[in-house]
């Protein structure tokens, strides 16, 4: 064979696979794009806002000391329950009890003082009662000078025993500190609850608090007969929220679980949270605390929970798969990119897809609601979701094997 021939034969053989592959195509192109298509009708639509926090008792006391000493005796240990008033801790109280000693004494002085000073009052009353009489019997017996020294003398001496009097106050007032300083070496359980924190062992010296440094936590008490789950919710969904909406709350230490929860509390004030590798930019939220309805026995505080608070529902809705619905220029064969876009869905009818702009309403977990543009028993294509951002209106469609016919 020359090679004239061969070329020949060659060129036939690409024009026939050219011609075969023009066919291919066409008959596909005929056949439609390969689609997903569901049948929409009603359902119950519940539309949620999805946050993370952690879980806390709603009445919770840290407990710390107003006396500095050595713990002696502790009576409780970590995740104990305790009742009000029972002695949790005592602490070294010998060097209290000595000021007790001391401010007693004092009192006891104080108030020798004060007996010294009123009869030295009642002497100098005395003698001026005694120069006035014999002024009164005869003039020229008391001098005015001796009267007036006399009339001296008991001022100062009623002001010594007033100071006196205030000194036996002070000694007083002095007393009932250090006892009630002797007092606070027995640490009580402000509130009935379970110990959630303990920070002390005993022989520890416990260090009270000034004003720049912060004294020992001894331990936290917590009443874990009501509590609440404190989560950030992010600034856009927090207008949606309301106090009494409901929420399911899911605990990731009881994995499966999900409990009953109503919102207790928005905050007013922001939550700044710094972002990016150099904190350049800042997320804003709020937080909203919830009350758990029904929590776990077993359950502690900061365990971390995510919460879905229902802030909308519809029941009974005309409903759309949320990946069904897309956006189109409203002119499709315009190239300006700043074009007004519709949202709508392609509706398929006779075997074409047809794009339909549609309303929405609120969103569900995998729906929206359909406010207008549809009616129950349209068939939408619902996927793959390639196809639908590829998909124009009037192209020819064919329903996927897979694809669900369902409400």
């Amino acid at each position: 064979m020359n090679r004239r021939r061969k070329v020949l034969l060659t060129v036939v053989f690409v024009a026939v696979l050219g011609v075969v592959a023009t066919i291919v195509v066409a008959q596909s192109q005929d056949r439609g794009v390969e689609v997903r298509v569901t049948q929409i009708g009603e359902r119950d639509l519940v539309s949620t806002i999805t946050a993370t926090g952690v879980v806390r008792a709603r009445r919770q006391v840290n407990i710390s000391s107003d006396v500095q000493g050595r713990v002696i005796q502790l009576n409780v240990n970590e995740g104990d329950e305790v009742e009000r008033d029972e002695t949790l801790l005592v602490i070294d109280p010998s060097r209290l009890q000595a000021q007790v000693a001391r401010a007693r004494a004092a009192l006891s002085q104080a108030s020798a003082q004060v007996a010294q000073q009123r009869a030295g009052y009642l002497q100098a009353q005395r003698e001026l009662d005694r120069l006035e009489a014999l002024r009164d019997r005869d003039p020229g017996l008391v001098t005015e000078q001796a009267l007036q020294e006399a009339e001296t003398q008991v001022e100062v001496q009623r002001s010594l025993l007033e100071s006196a009097e205030h000194g036996v106050d002070q000694a007083r007032a002095g007393v009932e500190e250090a006892e009630d300083d002797l007092l606070r070496t027995t640490i009580r359980a402000p509130i009935s609850g379970r110990i959630t924190r303990l920070d002390i062992e005993e022989g520890e010296t416990v260090v009270v608090g000034t004003m720049n440094n912060p004294g020992s936590l001894l331990m936290t008490i917590s009443d874990l007969s009501v509590v609440e789950a404190v989560l950030s919710v992010d600034e856009t969904d927090i207008p949606r929220v309301s106090v009494s909406d409901s929420a399911m709350v899911e605990l990731d230490a009881f994995p499966g679980n999900s409990y009953g929860a109503r919102v207790a509390k928005i905050g007013h004030s922001a939550i700044r949270n710094q972002t990016g590798a150099t904190g350049q930019g800042s997320s804003v939220d709020y937080e909203v605390v919830l009350t758990l309805l029904d929590p776990p026995e077993a359950l502690r505080p900061d365990l971390s929970a995510t919460a879905d608070i229902v802030v909308e529902a519809r029941p009974g809705v005309l409903a759309v798969p949320i990946i069904a619905v897309t956006t189109r220029s409203q002119d499709e064969d315009a190239d300006d990119e700043d074009a007004p876009e519709l949202e709508g869905v392609f509706v398929v009818r006779n075997g074409q897809a047809h794009f339909t702009p549609v309303e929405i309403g609120i969103t569900g977990r995998e729906h929206f609601e359909v406010v207008s543009g549809l009616s129950p028993g349209d068939s939408v294509v619902s996927g793959p979701f390639q196809e639908i951002q590829e998909l124009r209106d009037g192209q020819t469609v064919q329903l996927a094997e897979s694809s669900p016919n369902r409400r």
